[in-house]
């Protein structure tokens, strides 16, 4: 029965993936005919529906998902092993898939790949930027980067960049409308720029610290983003204070464009952390990947 379920069960997957059987007969060079028909021998083998088929839309049942869930990672890790021996060190090559913060992406990973892409040329890599701290494994992801504390366990983390810390930051016009805040409580009078993150159940707390106290302040105003570069570019314009890490506020900070506010309940902490599966077995062009985003002191 496996040998006969194997090819049927790359099919599934990847129509329940892509939500479609179009795009998923494009995906793997299959006509659809021949897709629909596969997956229908796999459910008629099984004597389950895996697939809930619309007029628009395709989805997958209780069980579809837990095939999705439990076996499909099995599958990646077979494609990622073969991948590797295939590859040698000399010529490290091949596709690294990362999910990470676009500040991460933009500021600390992009910065040190770039000249390793140009030395190895046929290693590929994609970044996709997303706050949803998703799970590599079950979304087929090599690594991620997030901030030391938000690290999984049974995961390797590497550090990858210095600490840092977050400011809050407005400008000069604005401020000169508004008493300057003193505490983070201040905060609740005054227009703020928010950041909606999945993961914080929508918008993003501040937070603060100073002499063993912590604090966690919600704001409003009338701006919110879901990435933090209009952050900043909305602080600068003068829409309200705004909440970014201090790299990408300080070049405008010294030009004068923006004040920091309350400093000195901005401590730093721990800075990203490149992690990925234990178990993973590390392939020459992941290896290119880790030495090149290691952070050295």
């Amino acid at each position: 029965m496996l040998r006969e379920n194997m090819a049927d069960l790359l099919s599934f997957i990847a129509v329940a993936r892509e939500g479609s059987f179009t795009r998923a007969a494009a995906q793997i060079g299959v006509s659809q005919s021949a897709l629909s028909h596969s997956v229908r021998a796999l459910e008629e083998r099984l004597g389950l529906r895996l697939l809930t088929r619309t007029t628009r839309k395709v989805t997958s049942t209780a069980e579809g998902q837990r095939i999705l869930e439990r076996i499909a990672p099995f599958f990646a890790e077979i494609e990622k092993e073969l991948q590797a021996l295939v590859e040698t060190k000399d010529r490290p090559a091949g596709a690294i898939r990362m999910t990470m913060v676009d500040h991460a992406a933009e500021t600390l990973v992009w910065p040190k790949l770039a000249p390793v892409l140009k030395q190895y040329p046929e290693l590929k890599v994609e970044i996709v930027s997303d706050y949803a701290l998703a799970d590599i494994v079950g979304e087929r992801y090599d690594a991620g980067v997030r901030l030391g504390e938000q690290v999984s366990e049974g995961m390797i983390a590497v550090r990858i960049g210095p600490d840092f810390r977050m400011l809050v930051i407005g400008s000069p016009a604005y401020l000169e409308t508004r008493s300057m805040p003193r505490t983070p409580q201040d905060l609740t009078g005054h227009v703020c720029i928010n950041l909606r993150l999945p993961t914080h159940g929508g918008l993003y707390p501040w937070e603060f610290a100073k002499d063993g106290r912590e604090l966690r302040v919600r704001v409003d105003g009338q701006m919110t983003f879901n990435a933090i570069g209009p952050v900043v570019e909305a602080a600068v314009a003068g829409y309200g204070l705004g909440y970014v890490p201090e790299d990408l506020a300080r070049p405008h900070i010294d030009a004068g464009r923006l004040v920091p506010v309350l400093e000195d309940w901005s401590p730093p902490f721990a800075g990203y952390y490149l992690y990925y599966p234990h178990r993973r077995q590390h392939s020459p062009a992941f290896g290119v990947i880790l030495d090149a985003l290691r952070h050295k002191d």
